[in-house]
């Protein structure tokens, strides 16, 4: 379970391993998106008790809440806030830029979830809530702008 939690040790990152754990997750996003929606939702879903799982076992193993070792959290948020999106440079960079924001400034009541829930839950649970808050500003951007680009890199 700690090569889950880590993301295969992608956590151990010396320096900002959250944001080098989405790094990481880009390769992810872009297998999955190849595979399909159904896939990539399946995938996505189940990796959120997983990584509470993984999490809780990880904070009990080192005795510490949501240790900067822990990046499922990062995955599955960054998962969720790329999904139903096509596939284009612009909407990488716009949707890293926009779950990093969000899950390192914690705004609204995802600072709240991430100091009053406990465990591997409390983990998980306001980067969830990044993820859905980055897809749904995602998805506006998708159907009102151009800002996304139309280039297809996967598909």
């Amino acid at each position: 379970m700690k090569l889950v939690a880590t993301f295969f040790g992608v956590g151990l990152s010396p320096k900002a391993p959250g944001t080098v754990a989405t790094v990481a997750t880009i390769p992810l996003v872009l297998l999955l998106n190849w595979a399909g929606p159904i896939p990539y939702m399946l995938v996505t879903i189940a990796l959120i008790p997983i990584g509470i799982i993984a999490a809780q076992i990880y904070e009990q193993d080192k005795g510490s809440h949501d240790a900067k070792e822990i990046v499922i959290d990062e995955v599955v948020g960054f998962l969720i806030t790329m999904v139903w999106l096509p596939l284009t440079w612009q909407a990488i960079l716009i949707g890293f830029v926009l779950f990093r924001l969000l899950d390192i400034t914690k705004p609204l009541f995802i600072g709240y979830l991430d100091k009053k829930i406990q465990g591997g839950l409390g983990v998980m649970m306001d980067d969830v809530a990044a993820g859905i808050i980055a897809s749904l500003v995602m998805q506006l951007l998708f159907t009102h702008t151009n800002w996304l680009g139309s280039q297809i890199l996967v598909g």
